[in-house]
């Protein structure tokens, strides 16, 4: 029965993660709104969760070890979203990390190639759901995320007992 609750909340973990990649992905190809460079780094742990799920799944063993990887990609999430909601609020400047995009500097196809391109500041809100940018969402999602990351791991130590 413990196995099963388990089993739960890891597809769950699951769902959620791929069904946030397949939003955050209709919203910049299908309408076609421009992510900021801290709004593709906070889809990297959503896809490292996608391979410790499937890790998880195809091995069945080692569930603390798998657990507390959840945790650390979840609270990484958690602090890099509160990181960008503060960018976006405006209570931290922007950071190189923003208005990088790592060009070839030597070759002057790359500069004018980069010179045409449009670069999305991390502080402005292009798309927003009910009044929330999709980062306030995600601070909120990763801290439920990581509450049933959580859950996993008490209950994976309880099986280990």
């Amino acid at each position: 029965m413990v196995n099963l609750k388990k089993e739960t909340h890891l597809k769950i973990l699951f769902l959620l993660s791929f069904a946030i990649l397949l939003f955050v992905y209709a919203v910049q190809y299908l309408l076609e709104f421009q992510p900021c460079n801290l709004c593709i780094i906070e889809r990297i742990p959503y896809f490292l969760a996608l391979i410790v799920l499937l890790l998880n799944f195809k091995f069945k063993r080692d569930y603390i070890f798998y657990s507390i990887l959840l945790l650390l990609i979840f609270a990484f999430s958690f602090f890099i979203s509160v990181y960008h909601l503060a960018i976006e609020q405006g209570f931290i400047k922007e950071s190189t990390v923003c208005l990088s995009n790592q060009v070839d500097l030597i070759a002057k196809d790359e500069i004018l190639k980069s010179l045409k391109q449009i670069k999305i500041s991390c502080k402005n809100v292009a798309f927003k759901i009910f009044g929330l940018s999709l980062t306030a969402y995600n601070v909120l999602i990763s801290i439920f995320m990581f509450l049933i990351s959580s859950k996993i791991y008490y209950i994976s130590n309880e099986i280990e007992k």
